[in-house]
């Protein structure tokens, strides 16, 4: 049973077209989690990421920075290396959806006004993701044994 759900998890078949969304979403995701959990590129770090979600009505706040920063960081780097891509797409959908309905909804469509434009290709991306796996230059794939996505 156990083999079979890591089997469904890991398949895929859709050849090489996955690469082309892993790799710049996971680097998008990765250094916006950064920000948030270790102040890498400019971010505020757990602390200021923690009191800006408390600001917003997402508390407790360091549990709210360590879910979505966790969530963008690590499954950044999953999509990066084609590990676990279901899954990490799966909490990185999640993770725009509340962004999404939390934070930019109310701003309208363009990212100039902090809308939701940029989280919405992001979530576009993660459930594309979602739904065709890590694609032939995966690790899963390499796992799983996929002869035909190669």
């Amino acid at each position: 049973m156990s083999q079979s759900l890591i089997s469904r998890v890991m398949s895929t078949r859709a050849g090489w077209a996955p690469l082309a969304l892993r790799l710049p979403v996971g680097i998008i995701f990765a250094a916006h989690g950064a920000q948030k959990l270790f102040g890498w590129f400019g971010g505020y770090g757990l602390t200021g990421t923690a009191q800006w979600m408390e600001s917003i009505g997402l508390a407790p706040g360091v549990l709210m920075v360590l879910l979505a920063g966790g969530a963008e960081f690590f499954g950044g780097l999953a999509l990066i290396v084609g590990l676990l891509v279901r899954p990490a797409a799966l909490a990185l959908s999640v993770a725009m959806l509340v962004a999404i309905f939390t934070v930019h909804i109310s701003h309208g469509l363009f990212m100039s006004n902090n809308g939701y434009e940029f989280a919405l290709a992001l979530l576009a991306a993660s459930v594309s993701l979602l739904i065709s796996g890590g694609g032939s230059a995966s690790v899963d794939a390499a796992i799983a044994g996929d002869e035909g996505s190669r």
